[in-house]
């Protein structure tokens, strides 16, 4: 594994970490889109999460085809682009059923390396 996709990926999880921070204290998307610097937070986590699967090499990407990268860089695109247009309980699913899996399978793969 190339030392860029490793540092990547590290800046991946240590953004995934910084969500579950940001998130945890909430019961729903409702008391979470109500916290104007936890939602912006997490949503420039996002958006830092989008950047480095941007910075990935291809060949570490071809590598690990179980991670929808596509849909990873969609959603940074969404955050980015269409801002208040990013529906709160969308986010809340993704952190609550996307990260988790996200998180383990970049921590295998850290593992392996």
């Amino acid at each position: 594994m190339l030392n860029k996709d490793l540092n990547r990926l590290e800046m991946i999880l240590d953004s995934i970490s910084k969500i579950e921070g940001y998130t945890n204290k909430f019961e729903g998307p409702d008391s979470f889109n109500t916290d104007v610097k936890s939602f912006d937070a997490t949503m420039m986590n996002f958006v830092v999460i989008g950047e480095m699967v941007l910075k990935l090499s291809d060949e570490f990407k071809n590598m690990h085809p179980g991670i929808n990268w596509i849909k990873i860089k969609a959603f940074r695109n969404i955050v980015a682009h269409d801002y208040f247009g990013v529906d709160a309980e969308e986010v809340w699913q993704i952190i609550k059923k996307d990260l988790p899996d996200l998180k383990e399978n970049i921590s295998s793969i850290l593992k392996v390396k």
